[in-house]
């Protein structure tokens, strides 16, 4: 979704982003090392959570800190039942789906097993 969104406005983004390489979450997305590592901090429930809250409080305000606090908790959440009851992801032959599941290396994930190629 972030590929067609940036496509969508022109933005040029690196989706190695999502890998967590703070150089690529600069790139088109602002505040995005901060936000990079804010999310990371909650998906890995790691101790560093509180410096990186900070952080992105610091670059990018309240609001901005309280929008991707939600939308992280949102896609715990949403990712959880997924797994949980096994949904596939979608249309899995689609051609620029595999390119980004490619480049991402999503593969090597546990919950990949969730979802059958086409």
């Amino acid at each position: 979704m972030l590929r067609v969104s940036a496509m969508q406005n022109a933005t040029e983004i690196d989706l190695q982003a999502i890998n967590g390489d703070a150089d690529g979450a600069a790139v088109g997305i602002e505040f995005g090392r901060e936000l990079m590592r804010f999310a990371e901090s909650v998906a890995s429930r790691d101790e560093a959570l509180d410096q990186h809250r900070q952080a992105l409080l610091e670059a990018a305000g309240p609001a901005v800190l309280v929008d991707a606090a939600a939308v992280a908790a949102n896609f715990q959440r949403m990712v959880r039942i997924a797994d949980s009851v096994g949904i596939p992801v979608d249309n899995m032959s689609n051609e620029l789906g595999q390119q980004v599941r490619a480049e991402l290396g999503i593969e090597r994930f546990p919950s990949a097993g969730n979802s059958v190629a086409a």
